[in-house]
Formats: C-alpha cells, structure tokens, sequence
C-alpha cells in the first residue's frame, strides 16, 4: 500500500475543507484532502447550497413569466414548464463549480485523495507543534488510511476533520427515498407532486417548498415551534411568514406529524396541531427537513480517543483541536451554525493558526440566509436573543414598500430591523426580509465586524434609489427619524 508523507491531511473536501486546504498550501504546508464521494465541494455544492439556488432562480423566474410580468406591462401567453431541463441546468452549474474546485486543487498543488478516510494512528504528542514552520514535517506522524477509489497510508502530524453533515431523519416516518425525502432527493424530483408536506419550518424546508410550490405544488408547511425559521428575529419571521402564505403556502405552526403510512402512490400523514387534534391527509411526497447532525461515521474517533458531545458532535477547544493534540475538527462536525460559509472561515482559521497566524473566527458576524422570496437575512442577534443577553434595546425599522427603488421594482413585501444597544448605540443585529436580502446582508456584517453604531450608518452615504436606502433609514429610525416614513 502506498504511504504519502504530508504537513495536513483535511478530511472532506466540502467548503470548509477544500478552502482551509487551499489555505494551507498557500503558507508553504504539503497538503492532501481526502473525499469519500464523488466531486469535490460537499454537501454543499453538490446536494444543498448550490443546486437548491440554481432551482430557487429557475422557479422564480418560472413564477414571475406566468404571474408576475402583466404588471409590467410584459403579456407572456403559453408559459410551459420543461422539468427535465430545469434539473440539467441545475446540474449543469453544479458540475461546472465542482470541475473548479479540483482545478483549484491542482492549481495549488493539492493531492487528492478519493475514498473513505480512518484515522489509523493519532498523531504523537507535540508532533504537530515541532512541525509549526511550514514544510517542516515532524519525524513522528499520525496515519491516515484511505480506502476506495485510491487506497493509500497518509503521514501527517496534522489531522482536520472537515466532513460536514447529514439530514436527519425521524423514527416514525424514515427516509425511503421515494415517498419520504431528504433533502437531496427533493432537489431531484422527475415530476412536480400535486402535494407536498414538508415536516420542519426551517432554511431547507422553506427553501425547498418554496421551489415546488412555484411549480404547481400545493405545500404544507409543519413546523413544531411557534414560529417558522426558529431562533430567528422573532418579527422578521413573521414578515416572512405572512409573505409565504400569500403565496398559498399552508404552514402550521406549533404542529407535528405523528405517523406516516406509505402506500404505493402516497403516503397517508397524521398531523397533531397545536390543540391537540389529529387530522390524516395524503400526500405525494413528504420531506422531512428538521436538522442535519454531524458525520463522523467510520473516522474511528473512538479508537482515536477524539471526543465528541452527547449530539455527536466532536468538541474543540478556542483553536479548533480536539482533546488529541494533532486533530482538529470544523464546520458542521462541531457546534455552531451548520453553514458552509461558518465552515470556510474556520477551516481557514484553523490552518492560519497551525502556521503561527493570529486566525480567528467572530461568530457575531456570522450571517445566515433564507433563500425564499422574499428572503430572510440576519446577522448578529435578535430582538428576543438581545434582550435575553441583557440588553436595553433600540430598535429601527423600515418597511421596503416605502424605498423608490422596491417601487420600482415591484418588490415592496419585507422591511429592515436594527437593533441597537440604547447604551451605547452599538447595532447588535440587522434582520433583512426582503428582495436581495442575501446581498444587502453583507454592509450588516461590516458594521458588526467593526462594532459600528446606528448612528455610523445613518451617517453613511447610500446611492438612491437602491434597496440598499432602507438600511440607512432603519439606522435613522433607531433614533426615531426615519426620512421617509
């Protein structure tokens, strides 16, 4: 068997991965990823992130040709769905970024490495700290076996586990693929189902709903929580909420699916609302979106003596090593908002501080998105969140039917919240519902990135007329003096 000599070995070549590969290699470290399936990307490029933006884009457009363009004075007659075309153009954007990642990977002289990854031996005690300069590997390494399409031992004195996430399933209703769906098999339908029951009120739930209800589905949202988007800003959700259903979205709230009885054509769901009553209907499909847990099958993190919590997943310290010095562990393995972009800042992180570099990750500017239309954007805290934390809080808002460039556009459903610390005017959080909030989300994670006030983006110029404009009047509005309401 063929044994490699390398400074890191990453484990998952998702987002987190492969950027804290690239990372590594760029501060002079021999680096080789391992990946269990596939193309290079992960979940996240090849069944989430990706081919669910490409649909969300294709179904909207499809929903604006039959019902949103005769405002605009654009008449559009014999509008057809092509199914089969939609989903190879979904594929296509997917391989098109996967053949670019292994070409980043060749690029920065990354070997790859195809098949399922063991740790065989942890990496001695002080082995990665006396290999601290760049290239300069330590005389004792821990192994990793790799057994697949390339079988091979990997030297390293540096181990990062990198291999992301799963859906998780419920007991009662198990994935089957066919009638009872995850994520990735509602990303690949053949057809549009006339019903679709979606158990769990979150990112991927809504997402997903929100495709196949533009394509002729007729949704039903169940979400245990009292709110949809649980943890949210409370009042943002329901902008969202309120949004969804207008567009004949069903959601129950504080309800749960009981039991599913799976027939040939269907599957017979019972659903108890939030009195207590239980009403079966069938559907053509159910996808269960309640969560993804941590994978860590099959790494022999056990025999390793790699700690994990009592979800499964492996615990780190302030750096990112698990309690076996060597081994270190991102992105949705550990805790924290499972999101790719949470796991590219700290896989790079990670690298950074194996190389002597001051890397860190600010949590708090972190920012999280819902890709529905209108979409949900949010960084930093909630109302509720801040309140709980201890603050006196401030709050601006600003509605987008008030902006000239939502006019404009026709995209006036959402609003702008900022909540501010009364003390100091720090903003703690900006909650976006709205068209484009997933780009605008970006000046809300500068500010918080550099601690800024209300007050410095109410004094912040913005273009007019942009979307952009309702930041700047929520800012005003912390204070009470909005322009333009």
């Amino acid at each position: 068997m063929p044994k490699q000599r390398y400074d890191l070995v990453v484990i998952g070549a998702g987002p987190g991965g492969y950027q804290a590969a690239i990372r590594a290699s760029q501060l002079g470290m021999k680096t080789a990823v391992v990946e269990k399936d596939g193309p290079l990307g992960g979940t996240c490029l090849n069944v989430g992130c990706i081919p669910s933006k490409a649909l969300l884009e294709s179904s909207e457009l499809y929903a604006q040709a039959r019902e949103g363009l005769a405002v605009h004075g654009i008449g559009v007659a014999g509008v057809e769905l092509d199914l089969a075309r939609m989903m190879a153009r979904k594929t296509d954007v997917v391989d098109g970024l996967t053949r670019g990642v292994l070409g980043l990977m060749k690029k920065n002289k990354i070997d790859v490495w195809h098949g399922r990854a063991r740790i065989a031996a942890a990496p001695p005690a002080g082995a990665a700290s006396s290999a601290a300069a760049p290239g300069a590997a330590a005389a004792a390494s821990g192994i990793v076996e790799v057994r697949g399409e390339n079988d091979g031992e990997l030297e390293t004195p540096r181990i990062l586990i990198a291999t992301g996430s799963v859906p998780i399933g419920l007991p009662h209703m198990p994935f089957d693929g066919k009638r009872i769906l995850s994520s990735t098999e509602a990303l690949a339908l053949e057809t549009v189902p006339a019903r679709m029951l979606v158990v769990g009120g979150g990112a991927i739930g809504l997402e997903l709903g929100s495709v196949w209800a533009r394509l002729g589905s007729k949704v039903r949202i169940v979400e245990l929580m009292d709110q949809i988007v649980p943890g949210a800003d409370r009042r943002s959700a329901q902008l969202l909420e309120r949004s969804l259903r207008k567009q004949g979205i069903e959601i129950l709230l504080e309800s749960r699916a009981v039991s599913a009885d799976v027939a040939s054509k269907a599957v017979k769901v019972t659903i108890e609302g939030k009195d207590g009553k239980q009403t079966t209907e069938s559907y053509d499909v159910v996808l269960v979106a309640v969560g993804r847990r941590a994978f860590q099958e099959g790494l022999g993190l056990a025999e390793a003596g790699v700690a994990t919590d009592e979800r499964g997943r492996i615990t780190v310290g302030a750096h990112f090593e698990t309690s076996v010095p060597g081994i270190f562990a991102i992105g949705d393995v550990v805790a924290g908002a499972m999101l790719a972009h949470k796991a590219s800042e700290e896989g790079i992180a990670c690298v950074e501080r194996m190389a002597g570099i001051a890397g860190h990750v600010n949590y708090q500017a972190i920012p999280s998105v819902v890709y529905t239309w209108p979409e949900l954007a949010s960084v930093g805290l909630g109302e509720e969140a801040a309140k709980a934390a201890g603050y006196d809080v401030r709050i601006g808002t600003f509605p987008f039917t008030a902006t000239p460039r939502a006019r404009c556009t026709g995209e006036t459903e959402g609003a702008v919240r900022i909540i501010a610390d009364k003390a100091t005017d720090t903003v703690l959080g900006i909650h976006i519902v709205g068209a484009n909030a997933s780009e605008l989300i970006a000046e809300a994670a500068v500010a918080i990135e550099f601690g800024a006030t209300s007050e410095d983006i109410a004094r912040s110029v913005h273009a007019h007329p942009t979307l952009a404009e309702a930041l700047k009047e929520a800012a005003l509005g912390v204070d009470g003096r909005s322009i333009h309401i």
